[in-house]
């Protein structure tokens, strides 16, 4: 009875892990966390999140330089 009440709150668990967020949602996150990095007063975040985030968004800037079209297939150009 206990087993598969286990395995449904850890399926629960690795459904809704950041792990599987929207790539979107992953760079808008990246984005916050480092405008608040650069805040005066505000918490700084790790080194190792400042540095994933930066890799984060210079990945979809480049991805973005090279798409023809937006995600609703409308001409960037």
């Amino acid at each position: 009875m206990r087993l598969p009440a286990l395995l449904f709150i850890a399926l629960l668990v690795a459904l809704t892990s950041p792990a599987y967020a929207e790539p979107r949602d992953v760079l808008r996150n990246c984005q916050a966390l480092l405008e608040r990095a650069n805040q005066p007063n505000a918490e700084k975040p790790g080194d190792a999140e400042i540095a994933r985030c930066r890799q984060v968004v210079r990945d979809w800037t480049l991805r973005d330089s090279r798409m023809l079209v937006d995600e609703q297939g409308r001409p960037l150009r």
